[in-house]
């Protein structure tokens, strides 16, 4: 009889995929240390992803974001986090982005001359930044 039994209980514990999963928290890195998953998890819900278009778009309009600017783009997706926001049109001078904001993705971007005639659609949230 392998099934744990513990104090309290009067049948045996089965253990579930979940109970295995939650055992299992910890990988280890190339070093030999553990990661925790909560932690990496923790930090990709913070990093700013950019998709394969957004990138191709931004390399071909020559749009280049400096790291204080990517700092005031993240808070404004966390800002449009807290409102339950889900596509988001984010303005930043005279950048346009849709950003994901459940995955934190941006999913494209457009320049200043590209944003005077065009039609945001399947956004739900608009942020204006200085």
């Amino acid at each position: 009889m392998s099934d744990t039994i513990k104090i309290g209980h009067l049948f045996p514990i089965k253990t579930t995929p979940i109970q295995l999963e939650k055992a299992d928290k910890t990988h280890t890195h190339q070093q030999g240390k553990p990661v925790s998953t909560e932690f990496r998890d923790l930090l990709e819900s913070k990093v700013l992803k950019f998709s394969h278009h957004a990138e191709t778009r931004m390399e071909q309009r020559g749009i280049k974001l400096q790291p204080d600017s990517l700092t005031q783009i993240m808070q404004a997706v966390d800002d449009a986090a807290s409102k339950g926001a889900k596509d988001s049109l984010i303005v930043y001078r005279d950048i346009a982005m849709i950003v994901n904001v459940p995955s934190r993705t941006v999913v494209t971007a457009l320049e200043g001359n590209q944003m005077k005639s065009n039609v945001f659609t399947q956004i739900d949230s608009a942020i204006i930044l200085n």
